[in-house]
């Protein structure tokens, strides 16, 4: 889902940011990663256009690869030089990381899902998380929560005025 850039204090631009996957999923850890990319893309990321709504990440190889996550070709590169919009992307991670990841995914059937997308110190990162697969009611359950939270800060509220 693309966003509208923020920038917070510590030099960092968010770029995306994939709500409906903490929705979908129950998250379990995550790591940050840097990510192999054209200039094109890195440009349209900029520009805010790109969708981690559909993406997901595998361990390949002792590699990991983004897959399915859309990022806009740049309207004023020529078509040549351009990029596919979704395109297979490497993830840069620490073999120690990758390892882990392995154990974790192959072992416990979790998946690896991007949570955000956002520059820091210049560079684009990547936050992905391991996830566990929500089942209907455990969404319910979700939702429920979240709902009885927001009725407590409203009480609250009222109550301090």
């Amino acid at each position: 889902m693309a966003t509208k850039s923020k920038t917070s204090g510590s030099g960092m631009k968010i770029a995306a940011d994939n709500r409906k996957a903490r929705f979908e999923y129950e998250i379990l850890d995550t790591y940050e990663a840097g990510i192999a990319l054209t200039g094109t893309e890195v440009k349209s990321i900029r520009e805010g256009k790109l969708n981690l709504g559909d993406g997901f990440a595998n361990v390949r190889d002792g590699e990991v690869w983004l897959h399915n996550v859309h990022i806009s070709p740049h309207s004023m590169t020529n078509l040549a030089y351009n990029h596919e919009p979704r395109r297979t992307r490497k993830l840069l991670l620490h073999k120690q990381e990758i390892r882990r990841l392995i154990g974790q995914v192959e072992q416990k059937g979790l998946t690896l899902i991007p949570l955000k997308m956002y520059f820091k110190n210049g560079r684009v990162k990547v936050v992905i998380a391991l996830g566990k697969g929500k089942k209907l009611h455990d969404k319910r359950e979700s939702l429920k929560k979240k709902q009885d939270n927001r009725d407590m800060d409203r009480v609250k509220k009222a109550s301090y005025q």
